[in-house]
């Protein structure tokens, strides 16, 4: 496996830095309440304690980077994601069900329902005989951080840091246990792309999807991003303050369509967990930022 280090970066693409610019809202930064003290945290995931954090403005996609905007880069830069390079990809065991036996590899240790799949990339997310046909407004997956460092390169944009993201995700409120209050379903209506049934055998799909879904998909927040809660992790600039884990693992924000409070509530807007930088599945993908120009912050 090799390093983010080791991978030669696309060049910039003005163009693209153009388009990409085009779709983001501008944040005028400032001091918010990060983190979060609820009952329900997960140990070990350093969410606490909450505490006053300043952040300076900045621009920020209002989706996650979908697959035709991915498309559009792979294309120009004949880039090769990680998976492609190492033949395979996690794939969530309900929709691995129609992969042929020989290109499965196994299970993850912990985790069985995520199955190693030969062939499984952002192209083919459910496997070698799947496809993007009608998922081209749909997040892109089975990226790595690299891959999406990538792509910032290119597109002349950066990865959010983990207080960039949480405020972002926030929307301007303060303190709130989700992205659009303290309520999961307000007056019984879906909010975001999360588990119900019974995990990991069940999805009744109340929400209208059991994998991915559209971008904007939603409600967008108080600063009009959507899906920042479910649907898929999005990969931060942040390195993971944790002495055991390795020099190249990554804070991950926002859940995904797998999160269930059974097994993973981290669809709340404090929470977190993270990956190792070469790791790529069915349910993570990237949001992209930038800078404020010198000019509009004089």
């Amino acid at each position: 496996m090799s390093s983010p280090s080791a991978r030669r970066l696309p060049e910039r693409s003005a163009q693209a830095a153009r388009r990409v610019r085009a779709r983001m809202v501008e944040l005028p930064g400032g001091v918010f309440a990060m983190g979060s003290e609820d009952e329900d945290v997960n140990p070990g995931d350093g969410e606490g304690p909450v505490r006053p954090v300043e952040v300076a403005g900045f621009r920020v996609a209002t989706t996650a980077v979908t697959n035709a905007e991915f498309d559009r880069f792979v294309k120009a830069t004949g880039y090769r994601t990680q998976a492609e390079e190492f033949g395979w990809s996690y794939v969530f065991h309900l929709f691995a069900r129609e992969v042929e036996q020989s290109k499965i590899r196994g299970s993850a240790d912990g985790t069985p329902w995520w199955i190693a799949v030969d062939g499984a990339d952002w192209r083919h997310p459910d496997g070698p005989r799947s496809s993007l046909w009608n998922r081209r407004d749909h997040p892109v997956v089975h990226v790595s951080h690299a891959d999406a460092e990538a792509y910032c390169a290119w597109s002349g944009t950066r990865l959010p840091t983990e207080t960039e993201w949480e405020y972002a995700a926030r929307g301007g409120l303060e303190s709130k246990r989700y992205a659009w209050g303290d309520e999961l379903t307000p007056g019984g209506k879906h909010m975001c792309n999360i588990w119900q049934g019974l995990f990991p055998q069940v999805n009744t799909a109340e929400d209208g999807f059991v994998g991915t879904a559209p971008v904007t998909s939603f409600e967008p927040n108080g600063y009009g991003l959507y899906n920042v809660a479910g649907n898929v992790w999005e990969w931060t600039s942040s390195p993971w303050d944790d002495e055991v884990s390795s020099y190249d693992t990554w804070v991950v924000r926002g859940g995904s369509y797998l999160c269930h409070a059974s097994y993973c509530n981290r669809y709340r807007v404090a929470a977190r967990t993270r990956n190792t930088g070469d790791s790529s599945s069915g349910n993570t993908g990237f949001r992209v930022v930038a800078d404020l120009d010198r000019s509009e912050t004089a």
